[in-house]
């Protein structure tokens, strides 16, 4: 996701008194609000009836247990903000603990990773039941109390993984970037996986029911001019340079001891789309980046390995670098998926965010998704092998999309993240319900 964006430092919860929400997906979006926000001034938020906000936490909420620069739940001690980003809501059964050792935290907890960076972003656990603010925001990853960073950047997605009992944030900083393990109980262990899972701009991880990981990439890639026959034109296309990863674990209930990354690949016309170092332009426009968005289509896909621990060891690797000499198919930066309820984990959806700049709109590269897209992944019963199809192809109207979550099993909800368009309500796309597990399904929004 865009980091450069304008937001208000804080948590809300869009509630309903009549909601119930259940594994099939949030619940119904039954109402909306009657016209979209006009572009002048701060006008304030509407909410679509029978919704309303909660205020969870504010950013100049103070941590339970401050340490060095790291002192309130949005900002640093010198102001700058740590924009927090996508969050984890967890039920435990009983009290994980904290700083204060007598102390009831609750049972009903946000997990919620910080966006900054300078080596210190951190992660935060804000315990909803609590009510008295000295212990209502607890810090996960204090700073090294030597260097007074943390070595984190740019925390983005988070999950639970019931298979370790722990979860999982990851890093969107390019090479700089990887995924942290923390466990949910005090005091939280905390590792990194950069040996294991390798370093990359990741953003959106989930997990599936045989605890392997869906890892989806954020790297932005070269750009190039709109018009290639012409040099003067914007050079805002962007070279496809991301990947989506699975990583599979060799024992599901420790990631830690090593397993298989692999990333997707996609063919088309027997060939496979790959990413060529030496040709940006040639990729950006090539006549597969057209097909591949080719509303209608659909493509032969598997997973090819980028690195497993047993042939190469427990190091630190490049997990981008790796997915491309392993002929691994590039993205727009993809910012995030999620798995069709129902379908036991054999569809997902992910959403290219493209190349996030309106100069990149012209026909040609429209129809190779500069305003964005979302996919559709449909694995065979082995999940090696499946096929892909191009769900939602963005336009102006419809761009850059960023956070998803399904309502229920046929309406999938997509955030969009372009500057004065943050925070409107996300569009809505339906599945019809008789088509739900087809590979060819396809929808308008």
């Amino acid at each position: 996701m865009n980091v450069h964006r304008l937001m208000s430092v804080g948590s809300t919860i869009l509630l309903t008194a009549t909601l119930a929400f259940s594994q099939s997906g949030i619940g119904p979006i039954a109402s909306s609000v009657p016209n979209a926000q006009k572009r002048l001034g701060a006008p304030a938020t509407v909410i679509a009836p029978g919704y309303t906000l909660k205020t969870v936490i504010t950013g100049h909420a103070a941590l339970e247990n401050p340490s060095g620069a790291i002192t309130n739940f949005g900002f640093l001690s010198d102001g700058t903000l740590t924009e927090p980003d996508e969050n984890a809501y967890l039920v435990f059964d009983s009290n994980p603990g904290g700083p204060e050792a007598d102390f009831d935290y609750g049972r009903h907890f946000v997990f919620q990773g910080h966006e900054n960076s300078g080596n210190l972003a951190y992660i935060t656990r804000v315990n909803l039941d609590v009510t008295d603010p000295a212990h209502r925001v607890t810090l996960l990853t204090p700073p090294d109390p030597v260097t007074g960073l943390t070595n984190f950047n740019s925390i983005d997605g988070s999950t639970y993984d019931p298979a370790t009992n722990t979860l999982f944030f990851t890093q969107e900083a390019g090479s700089n970037g990887g995924v942290i393990q923390v466990t949910p109980t005090w005091p939280p262990k905390v590792t990194t996986l950069y040996a294991i899972i390798g370093r990359g701009g990741f953003e959106g991880i989930h997990t599936d029911d045989w605890g392997n990981l869906l890892i989806i990439e954020d790297s932005g890639g070269i750009t190039v001019n709109v018009d290639p026959d012409n040099p003067t034109s914007p050079k805002v296309a962007k070279q496809p340079n991301s990947f989506v990863y699975r990583f599979l674990p060799k024992y599901p209930s420790d990631v830690s001891a090593g397993g298989k990354l692999q990333a997707l690949r996609v063919w088309i016309e027997g060939e496979p789309v790959v990413f060529h170092a030496d040709d940006p332009v040639g990729d950006v426009f090539s006549s597969a980046q057209l097909a591949l968005h080719t509303p209608g289509t659909s493509y032969q896909a598997d997973w090819v390995t980028v690195h497993e621990t047993d042939v190469d060891g427990i190091a630190s690797f490049d997990a981008n670098a790796g997915a491309k000499a392993a002929g691994a198919t590039p993205f727009k930066r993809p910012e995030n998926a999620q798995f069709l309820p129902g379908s036991s984990f054999l569809t997902f959806f992910f959403d290219p965010t493209g190349d996030t700049d309106a100069g990149a709109g012209t026909p040609s590269l429209a129809a190779r998704g500069s305003w964005g897209s979302i996919f559709r992944v449909d694995l065979n019963e082995d999940r090696n092998t499946g096929k892909i199809s191009i769900f939602v192809l963005g336009d102006d109207d419809h761009a850059s999309f960023d956070n998803l979550t399904f309502a229920n099993d046929h309406t999938l909800l997509a955030a969009e993240d372009r500057g004065d368009t943050y925070g409107r309500f996300p569009p809505m796309f339906q599945l019809p319900p008789a088509a739900l597990l087809r590979w060819d399904v396809t929808a308008s929004p």
